[in-house]
């Protein structure tokens, strides 16, 4: 449909072009009429310039373009001059010495006189040679315009891949964190561990359908980290104190990149228990219909190279997710203030009227 739509507008764009070159013999007769045996031998000026147009356009263009200059070049000269000759000997020998000052498209010649058919061949050289610059131009910024369109869809294409994988990437890291803790909460709970599994198979239903879609609601992703707090409370130690706020509209219609936040609230379970120190976790959600705001602020005690895992891919991971998703678009404020021992990250998403749905 939109393919007829381009070709119709293409087509009444060039009705319109034409139209004025043909009526001019007509608008210009002497006394308002003139024959048509007369208007008819007019007419080789437009039709010469819409075989220069067309010929470019349609076939000498193209070869310009893959890169046959100089065949380029040689047919057009050959064309252009033949047919501003032909116009010459067209309107001189046929419409007669009395009737060439009759319409603008011709001069006064007299049979001796040298220069006017100079100037005349001259005028329709340069006439023709702008008809063929602008059909040529016209093909180049299309086919520029075309290569630049499949450019950004290709982008946009590797753009909805490249997240789609990470998305992938973001379950079996979650997963093994998880796994991880359950099977230490089994060594001495076997009670909270099966409480554990079921709070997973919770966050496994989040994971498994809504991670899917590009755009999630962003109550179903604060329900999905509460789940994962209520997993890890179950087995950290009494000395932490976990703080969670939550401020975001009764009748939140916001949406939010699936697993955009997670990473972080590993993050900070991770790094900020200490077994021997006191420690806190404190998690803020704020949200309205202009923005998105995470934060954490934790007690920082990081790992040491033997107790790693993961390398830090899922941090990695949301700084690409974030500039895919959300690009120019959001803000990642991240610090630690060593008087305190205070690790802080911030995510602010500047989610426009774009993702709120």
């Amino acid at each position: 449909m939109r393919k007829q739509t381009d070709i119709s507008k293409t087509f009444w764009n060039q009705i319109v072009i034409w139209i004025p070159l043909f009526l001019i013999p007509i608008l210009y007769a002497p006394h308002g009429h003139t024959t048509w045996q007369n208007d008819l031998s007019f007419y080789i000026v437009p039709l010469s310039m819409m075989a220069v147009a067309y010929i470019n356009y349609f076939v000498l263009a193209p070869m310009l373009l893959k890169g046959s200059k100089k065949e380029f070049w040689v047919i057009n000269t050959i064309l252009i001059v033949f047919l501003s000759v032909l116009q010459h000997e067209w309107l001189y020998y046929t419409s007669g010495e009395q009737s060439l000052i009759t319409y603008p498209y011709q001069v006064s010649i007299k049979e001796e006189e040298v220069y006017p058919h100079v100037f005349f061949i001259i005028r329709n050289i340069f006439n023709l040679s702008l008809c063929a610059g602008v059909a040529t131009s016209i093909l180049m910024a299309q086919r520029w315009a075309k290569a630049e369109k499949e450019r950004r869809e290709a982008e946009t294409a590797m753009t909805k891949a490249e997240l789609v994988n990470l998305r992938q990437q973001v379950n079996p890291h979650f997963l093994l964190n998880t796994m991880n803790n359950i099977y230490a909460l089994t060594a001495f709970d076997t009670e909270k561990a099966q409480k554990a599994i079921i709070d997973l198979s919770k966050m496994l239903r989040h994971i498994l359908y809504d991670n899917q879609q590009p755009y999630v609601c962003l109550k179903e992703e604060v329900e999905f980290l509460h789940n994962y707090v209520e997993l890890m409370m179950i087995r950290i130690p009494e000395n932490v104190e976990i703080k969670r706020e939550c401020d975001i509209p009764d009748n939140c219609n916001i949406h939010v990149a699936p697993m955009i936040f997670i990473s972080l609230l590993e993050n900070a379970f991770k790094h900020g228990i200490s077994p021997e120190q006191k420690n806190f976790i404190h998690i803020k959600l704020e949200a309205n219909n202009e923005r998105i705001i995470f934060s954490i602020e934790n007690s920082n005690y990081p790992k040491g190279e033997t107790e790693r895992n993961g390398h830090g891919i899922g941090l990695k991971q949301v700084e690409r997710r974030l500039e895919l998703a959300y690009p120019g678009k959001y803000k990642w404020e991240k610090g630690f203030d060593s008087n305190k021992n205070i690790y802080s990250t911030k995510i602010i998403i500047y989610d426009t009227k774009l993702y709120n749905h």
